[in-house]
């Protein structure tokens, strides 16, 4: 089955094939333009909103270019004729209102005989049709449309409305222009009664404690509603459905890695960690000893750790997962860490070797006597490096491994791999942190740290595989972050005197990062050619790297040390960069965001980044995370063309409003689809959801993972409740399920 969300409770009823009940061409048009293949799939295809057979949908905010649906009253309606390249045509235009403002509607040629004879002033119809701009009105040109009677006629005209609604609601579908609103609406009706034979997911005590409808209830009351009170209900089961067999799905995968054996890693007193607590300059904060507590108390059990570990942006998160790492090694295991890029790898391997020192030096002159080997492992690396690499790991006398992707290859082996800390969950897929997972000769445990907070629902809903731990303090001597939008097309002096913030944090003997969204080489040209014409005139493209950086040059940064980096440099060419950066011996870095994460310059406190409205408001707080990391303040200045009124201003406005990376990724939430959060996270997962919103429905989100819990933990197999099995097969394709067994 694929990754759509069949129907829950496919039974072979709502297996079928669609072109069994509505015919080849229908069914044709349902698959193409909306990936809808049987009966399930169609029931599970929800209104999108519902008009009231006594109101209108308001016309006055209508979005340009897209397809629309509206519900009106005809004003009224004229034939033009005029003179054509081919003689006399004619145009009917028809005026529609729904009381908060009129929209036009044009028919031309052959097309006017019809609707002239249809829409006479008072009629009240559905119409559905692309929103264009002409003459400065918004129109619809030939729209289809299904004429809506009054009540007193229903029964007659049962057949040639919307398939006889008896409700006052008028269910509005997600539609394309090949199929209206109202003709799904047709195709549910000829289905609806399979609805009776759909197997209910919810097991019967749950769904009666908590109130919630029956699943054939619920299905007609979404489709057909005679109240709003009806919507509600539907809606409220429906949410169930689908937090709970997800949750199920997760509680599966954690209760299957409770089942599986690991080492136990218990730290060793007088060892490597001991040793490197000892030379540390600075006390961890309470939040840093708390989590380091949880983590080593997961470490000492016989079956694998499994947490996020998630917090602010600079609240010491590698500082944890090092003393993680160092207790394992001490425990006569081997420890890798799994990050998302090359620069960040290095990084991640430069700030390690720095802050252990000698203790990250075993086996060589100079070394600690307890000491360990740190390695870094990419995919860039000569064959010589690479090799002594992979030697270091496979004989043990490596301790620690940072490395990219490139651990996860077939030739890598471990001599006993017991601890895997992920660096920027999101970016690696469940797949990629399995293939690791695979190295160790029992399952190592597991640590995945997040760049960014990311709120509760979104813990239980992606990463609800794993227990979670939170660092919310940030550590001392951390300086304040002041973050300023600049409106360069309205306030060009702005701009100006943001290049002069930056000489003179320069003058003051600091350094500044300059963010750019493209690189702007022949790579770029490319990708560039390929836009269409439409795209170019629409906006500019985004700021590039090696423009800027040159502007700058030549510009109001002449004089100062200005370098770039950017991912599609040669490795060594990134490393020398980041080198001399972190060295003092540049003053400027014009980059893209290979900065976003990981990177630790104290000195450096001024960014700016460019064209700030093209990047996420999660993604704006984590780069600011760069600057402020010393004992100077941090100063991050959002340069943006875009209007004021624009929502982009309101999301820069948002990250200049607040340095909390909690509040930001609510707000980040509720400006994203639901789909492009959950991301390919959780591969099946992004379809799944169509009622149920990860940021409104966080009650029910938490109580379907506690219902989930107790069931799976009385009964893994779901033997008692094959609905939900069902269920569960229809949400995970096959190999999602492997994917969970494997765990």
């Amino acid at each position: 089955m694929s990754e759509r969300w069949c129907a829950i409770g496919v039974v072979p009823a709502l297996d079928e094939p669609l072109k069994k009940s509505l015919g080849p061409a229908t069914a044709k048009v349902m698959a193409e333009a909306l990936d809808l293949h049987t009966v399930g799939d169609l029931l599970h295809h929800y209104p999108r909103r519902y008009a009231e057979r006594g109101e209108l949908t308001t016309l006055s905010d209508l979005p340009l270019d897209e397809h629309v649906t509206v519900v009106a009253q005809v004003a009224d309606a004229r034939v033009l004729t005029f003179n054509g390249s081919k003689g006399r045509g004619q145009r009917l235009e028809v005026t529609i209102t729904d009381g908060s403002g009129r929209l036009q509607l044009v028919f031309f040629g052959k097309g006017v005989h019809k609707p002239h004879k249809d829409l006479l002033p008072g009629t009240r119809a559905m119409f559905s049709g692309k929103v264009s701009l002409f003459n400065r009105r918004l129109q619809l040109a030939h729209p289809a449309y299904e004429l809506l009677r009054g009540d007193g006629d229903e029964a007659t005209a049962s057949a040639d409305t919307v398939a006889g609604w008896a409700g006052a609601l008028i269910p509005i579908y997600p539609a394309t222009t090949k199929l209206e609103s109202w003709k799904i609406a047709k195709a549910v009706d000829a289905v609806l009664p399979h609805a009776e034979d759909a197997a209910d997911p919810l097991p019967p005590a749950l769904r009666e404690g908590r109130g919630l409808a029956e699943l054939p209830e619920a299905l007609r009351k979404i489709h057909r509603p005679r109240t709003k009170a009806d919507v509600a209900d539907a809606r409220d089961r429906l949410k169930w459905d689908e937090a709970f067999v997800l949750q199920v799905a997760l509680a599966r995968r954690r209760h299957a890695d409770t089942q599986l054996p690991a080492v136990a890693r218990r730290p060793v007193p007088g060892a490597i960690l001991d040793a490197f607590d000892a030379k540390l300059p600075f006390t961890l904060t309470d939040g840093q000893q708390k989590v380091s507590r949880e983590i080593f108390d997961d470490l000492a059990t016989e079956h694998p750790m499994h947490r996020l570990l998630q917090g602010e942006v600079g609240s010491g998160k590698t500082m944890v997962a090092l003393r993680a790492m160092l207790a394992v090694v001490d425990a006569g295991g081997q420890a890798a860490m799994l990050a998302p890029t090359e620069v960040l790898a290095q990084q991640h391997h430069r700030s390690i070797t720095e802050m252990m020192g000698e203790l990250a030096e075993g086996g060589m002159l100079g070394g600690a006597d307890r000491a360990t080997k740190v390695v870094l492992l990419t995919g860039s690396m000569g064959t010589a490096a690479r090799r002594q690499a992979l030697l270091d790991l496979v004989t043990g006398e490596a301790g620690i491994v940072i490395g990219t992707h490139a651990l996860i290859e077939d030739k890598v082996q471990f001599h006993d791999l017991g601890l895997v800390v992920v660096d920027e969950q999101h970016r690696f897929g469940v797949e990629q942190r399995d293939a690791l997972r695979g190295k160790g000769k029992q399952p190592p445990h597991l640590l995945v740290m997040t760049a960014t907070p990311i709120p509760r629902t979104v813990a239980m809903t992606v990463f609800g595989d794993l227990e979670t731990s939170v660092l919310d303090q940030l550590p001392a001597g951390r300086s304040p972050i002041a973050t300023h939008v600049v409106p360069a097309a309205d306030k060009p002096h702005f701009l100006a005197r943001a290049w002069e913030r930056v000489r003179e944090e320069v003058e003051n003997g600091h350094q500044a990062y300059v963010v750019c969204p493209r690189i702007g080489d022949e790579e770029d040209q490319k990708k560039k050619s390929k836009a269409s014409a439409e795209d170019e005139a629409e906006k500019r493209p985004p700021l590039a790297v090696l423009e800027v950086a040159e502007k700058l040059r030549t510009g109001p940064l002449a004089g100062l040390r200005i370098a770039v980096l950017h991912g599609r440099m040669h490795p060594d060419d990134k490393d020398d960069v980041m080198r001399r950066f972190a060295a003092g011996d540049l003053d400027v870095l014009v980059a893209t965001t290979v900065i976003e994460v990981g990177v630790n310059v104290p000195n450096a406190t001024a960014m700016v980044i460019m064209d700030g409205d093209r990047f996420g408001v999660s993604q704006l707080h984590q780069l600011r995370g760069r600057v402020g990391r010393g004992s100077a303040p941090g100063l991050c200045l959002l340069v943006t063309e875009m209007p004021e009124a624009s929502p982009a201003r309101q999301r820069l406005g948002a990250v200049a409003a607040t340095l909390d990376g909690f509040e930001l990724s609510r707000i980040d939430l509720e400006q994203r689809r639901e789909g492009d959060v959950l991301g390919q996270a959780q591969s099946g997962v992004r379809s799944s959801l169509k009622v149920l919103t990860v940021i409104d429905d966080e009650e029910v989100i938490a109580a379907a993972r506690e219902e989930a819990t107790t069931l799976v933990l009385a009964d893994p197999d779901l033997t008692a409740h094959p609905g939900l099995r069902t269920a569960l097969e229809a949400l995970l394709d096959k190999d999602r399920e492997e994917y969970l067994e494997k765990g």
